[in-house]
């Protein structure tokens, strides 16, 4: 859905994204790495707004990130 822009349910093009975001406390959709907010790494959602269904991606940038995290379990 992120490349296509296309649903793979319901085939339908109507999608949104939601960027995500670090908030006071943690808050937002995020997943928190380190201690502070500023550690925090983004998860953006794909929404498709003709059947609900819904992804999560983060950007690649930040993918070394949670992989050298002491908090990554394998």
């Amino acid at each position: 859905m992120k490349n296509s822009r296309i649903c793979p349910k319901c085939n339908s093009n109507n999608i949104v994204r939601i960027d995500g975001y670090a908030g006071a406390y943690g808050s937002g959709n995020n997943i928190m790495i380190g201690h502070s907010i500023f550690s925090a790494v983004n998860v953006n959602r794909y929404i498709c707004c003709s059947c609900g269904y819904t992804e999560e991606w983060i950007d690649k940038e930040d993918i070394g990130k949670i992989v050298n995290s002491k908090k990554a379990k394998r």
